[in-house]
């Protein structure tokens, strides 16, 4: 007989209905322990040190702080202050000396913008009469390291005017439409004028550098001619924009190339920030080793009587040493129109070295002015192609050295220039080699090719 496979389920087994109400009696109190347990456990968050910080006395936050600052921890610190700040119960003029701990330790951070906000916010909720001079020279030091020299000058006049006006730099200087352009923001035009070149000097030097631009633009008519020509490109842009110049093929072409020069200026600005350090024993070298490129050559003022031939000259020559006035005889014989009814004087310089104004470039005749004192005639006449020449040395400034405070400017930006160079000149040569460049030289006539 066959035997047949059984694939049935075998029948579940009635449980108990007490063993089911036990199961459920006991489940329903591990869960009663459980969230007994969740209730009596102490919370810990991340907020926890800032609750625990908010029950320390004023003075416990101050130590606590100041430890903090101690270890330059001044930005921990200044949160530590900030926790106690958001206590409701302060007074304001707690409020605000609070506010001024929190600012000087942003400063000493080097969070120069973040700190001036907080002068502000403690000036704003109480002026403490203690706090005032405090405040004023600690903005004018973080404005000054933010190098933003024309805010500062817009901050001082806020703070030095003793009438109430609208705050310094409102001023409208020029509309488009309606938008306004002030006084300040001529200002910030002209300041950051300098920003391509930050990348090539320090933060000291680029501060110098902005207050002579500001100094250079203080006279209305300098800003007024900047301002003029800033809105002549303005309204050109915008003009580009209205007729969607910029999704033109032309357009794009330019502007991919201007992107390709900016980029490699970006990348050769980068490199330059961080190789570039000139610094005053640089400065100083650099003068020493270079004296010669910092003098001031010899000058002379000369008066001259020109004729047409040799005798006269001579002649004329006698009669001034006989005590004559040379600029006299000048107006009564000399042939130069320009010069002969102003005594022979000649107003331009001479230079040692250089040509003669008003005689031409006469090597010899220049060795002769300065080889004599003034005032003084030469003694002989100088034949020119123009003719013949009386020559007298009315003023004599000899050659001068500079002194190194004169030309430190000077000096410093030819030792940009020369480490530039040589950075650049680097960099290239490692790129080079970085992208495997190979010059066939071959192609151009060469017998060998040079591998960079």
């Amino acid at each position: 007989m066959e035997e047949k496979l059984d694939f049935s389920l075998p029948e579940k087994k009635q449980r108990n209905a007490a063993a089911n109400w036990i199961i459920i009696v006991l489940l329903l109190i591990l869960t009663a322990l459980t969230a007994a347990n969740l209730v009596l456990r102490p919370k810990v968050s991340a907020n926890a040190g800032d609750a625990a910080g908010s029950c320390l006395s004023a003075e416990q936050v101050g130590q606590l702080a100041g430890k903090l600052a101690q270890r330059n921890l001044h930005v921990r610190a200044a949160e530590v202050w900030q926790d106690y700040l958001a206590r409701g119960e302060l007074t304001d003029a707690e409020r605000a000396k609070t506010m001024f701990q929190i600012a000087t330790l942003l400063e000493k951070a080097g969070l120069y913008d973040k700190a001036i906000e907080f002068y502000y916010r403690s000036e704003t909720v109480a002026e403490l009469d203690e706090l005032k001079s405090q405040i004023n020279a600690h903005i004018k030091e973080c404005f000054e390291k933010l190098g933003k020299f024309s805010a500062l000058r817009y901050e001082l006049m806020d703070r030095t005017s003793f009438e109430a006006a609208p705050p310094a730099g409102a001023k409208i200087v020029a509309e488009i439409g309606p938008e306004k352009i002030t006084e300040a923001d001529l200002d910030a035009m002209i300041e950051n004028q300098l920003e391509p070149m930050a990348a090539f000097m320090s933060a000291e030097q680029l501060g110098e550098q902005k207050k002579m631009m500001l100094e250079q633009y203080k006279a209305p008519q300098a800003k007024q001619q900047y301002l003029q020509e800033w809105l002549e490109q303005e309204v050109l842009y915008r003009q580009a924009l209205q007729e969607e110049l910029i999704d033109k093929p032309e357009a794009r072409k330019l502007i991919d190339q201007f992107t390709r020069r900016a980029l490699i200026q970006l990348v050769m600005n980068n490199e330059l920030a961080s190789k570039i350090n000139i610094t005053e024993t640089d400065i100083q070298t650099y003068y020493a080793a270079n004296k010669g490129k910092f003098v001031d050559p010899a000058k002379a003022t000369i008066s001259h009587i020109l004729v047409d031939d040799e005798e006269k000259a001579a002649e004329l020559i006698g009669r001034i040493k006989e005590g004559e006035d040379f600029a006299e005889l000048a107006k009564e014989f000399s042939t130069d129109a320009d010069t002969k009814e102003n005594g022979g004087r000649i107003e331009t310089e001479v230079q040692e070295g250089s040509y003669v104004p008003g005689i031409g470039a006469e090597a010899e005749l220049n060795a002769k002015i300065f080889a004599v004192e003034a005032p003084q005639v030469i003694d002989e006449p100088f034949k020119t192609e123009k003719g013949w020449e009386i020559v007298k040395v009315e003023t004599m400034v000899r050659q001068r050295q500079k002194q190194l405070d004169e030309v430190r400017q000077q000096v410093m930006s030819m030792l940009k220039n020369q480490k530039s160079r040589d950075v650049q000149r680097d960099l290239i040569e490692q790129l080079m080699n970085k992208y495997n460049v190979i010059i066939h030289t071959s192609a151009f006539g060469g017998k060998q090719e040079n591998e960079m």
